[in-house]
């Protein structure tokens, strides 16, 4: 069975709740759209988003974890202890492989019966995937490294993740693998391990390029990005160069595939 964990900033937090709550709506859509039906949803708030979406899969897991600073690394912090919270708590449903989803991301109904079909994996991470700018109507192939831009992007055998023992307060909360924050860290420390994870076979999630919702980068402003990681404003360079030669239609296959909408109609 496949997890998702789905961890969901706090009210305090948001830009706007109105258009998290959409995000966040669409996400869960997206996620519960798959083929197979051997997969849970784990959503992680100190709120529970406005939506009338609900699915027999769905569970929430309510905590009251602190509002983070409005800085870059306290707000990985706190995305990071929230999927954490929610990997231990499915625990008990013994989860063959768990995925975390950026609650603005919409990821490919093939997901959920892939990991199925390859129980013995170690997992995968996504190489390939989409880029969407909310409300345009093309839609940005990412035709690899999509790990390195996107936190929807690890599915990871259960057994292979380093959790505390049990949930800890959250100041105190260490014990984790440094990837369940820094996601591009994956694909080498599970390799370090002996335990490599290969890319998924298929685009496998559209990375939403929004600024109400999940993305931590997405909500720093130019200048505090160069400071902090001056390649990533050097890649964001080159995307706008390359946008024309990477952009497509978005094509009725990929919105049926991915559940993607317009969240303003």
């Amino acid at each position: 069975m496949l997890v998702f964990i789905i961890p969901v900033k706090t009210k305090a937090a948001a830009t706007s709740w109105t258009e998290l709550s959409k995000l966040f709506d669409r996400t869960l859509r997206s996620v519960c759209n798959q083929k197979s039906s051997d997969f849970e949803v784990m959503v992680v708030c100190n709120e529970r988003p406005e939506t009338n979406f609900t699915h027999p899969k769905i569970k929430y897991l309510d905590v009251n974890f602190p509002v983070p600073k409005p800085n870059y690394n306290d707000r990985v912090d706190d995305r990071a202890k929230r999927v954490v919270a929610g990997l231990l708590a499915v625990k008990d449903s013994n989860p063959d492989f768990v995925m975390s989803v950026d609650a603005d991301d919409c990821i490919s109904q093939n997901i959920a019966a892939f990991t199925t079909q390859n129980p013995k994996s170690y997992g995968w991470y996504v190489n390939s995937g989409y880029e969407y700018e909310e409300g345009s109507k093309k839609i940005s192939v990412r035709r690899k490294n999509f790990h390195k831009i996107c936190g929807t992007c690890n599915i990871i055998n259960y057994q292979l993740l380093r959790l505390p023992e049990t949930m800890m307060p959250y100041a105190n909360m260490t014990g984790y693998d440094r990837f369940l924050g820094g996601h591009p860290l994956a694909k080498g420390d599970l390799a370090e391990r002996g335990t490599p994870i290969e890319p998924l076979p298929f685009p496998g999630v559209i990375f939403v390029r929004d600024r109400a919702g999940e993305s931590v980068s997405m909500q720093e402003n130019v200048l505090a990005k160069f400071r902090r990681n001056p390649k990533e404003v050097l890649r964001g360079l080159k995307k706008t160069c390359m946008a024309p030669l990477n952009e497509q239609m978005l094509t009725e296959a990929i919105k049926k595939e991915f559940s993607l909408y317009p969240i303003h109609s």
